[in-house]
């Protein structure tokens, strides 16, 4: 099914970088790019969108992806940057920076759906590109499982907000936890929503990070 790439390779396009992100929607945390080269010939059937699949399925698959990449870059963007470009422009750069990281020449990058400006390289954005080609299903599962990893380490930290859980995203226990201990400097993107009318209303405090 993932196999949309194909049309791509030619006799000047023989290397393709599949390019995706995770984290644009959580309230805290940094965005993560992920771009993975795949052999051509390589076919995992079990490689799909990573929303798709559940989170022990992830780190099985991600760690099978990693085994056979030829090459993969990751990229991370923290939130107070997010909060000082915004979340469009912080992913674009977390992709530029995770493609910066590879090692092996290219010819073509895919992403989902995100333009993005490479000096001498053609960019492709395909919406829904993760349904639809294998190296960018490939690369979000290694930004997917790269944050989720993150997040768990910060849970350690900061149990209380039960990040493991949730993952940073807005839901009525993550809110509740901002709302009776505050927000974590530098790690909560204070230009979302609640959290900026919070901040604006004076209803919660900062936790130094």
């Amino acid at each position: 099914m993932l196999n949309f790439e194909e049309n791509y390779y030619s006799e000047k396009v023989k290397v393709i970088v599949g390019v995706d992100e995770a984290g644009r929607g959580p309230l805290c945390g940094p965005v993560v790019a992920a771009c993975c080269i795949l052999p051509r010939d390589y076919k995992n059937e079990h490689i799909n969108d990573s929303k798709k699949l559940t989170e022990k399925k992830r780190e099985i698959v991600y760690k099978e992806i990693l085994e056979n990449a030829l090459d993969y870059g990751i990229g991370i963007v923290d939130a107070r940057r997010i909060d000082e470009i915004n979340i469009y422009e912080a992913t674009k750069e977390a992709m530029c920076l995770a493609i910066s990281k590879l090692k092996i020449p290219y010819d073509l990058v895919l992403t989902d759906a995100m333009k993005l400006d490479l000096k001498d390289t053609e960019v492709v954005p395909l919406i829904k590109g993760d349904a639809k080609c294998e190296c960018i299903a490939a690369a979000s599962i290694i930004a997917k499982v790269t944050r989720d990893h993150l997040l768990e380490e910060i849970d350690k930290q900061y149990p209380e907000y039960s990040f493991k859980s949730h993952k940073g995203y807005g839901t009525k226990k993550h809110i509740e936890a901002i709302q009776k201990y505050g927000i974590i400097r530098g790690f909560h993107r204070e230009t979302y929503e609640p959290i900026k009318s919070l901040l604006k209303e004076n209803k919660i405090e900062y936790v130094e990070k």
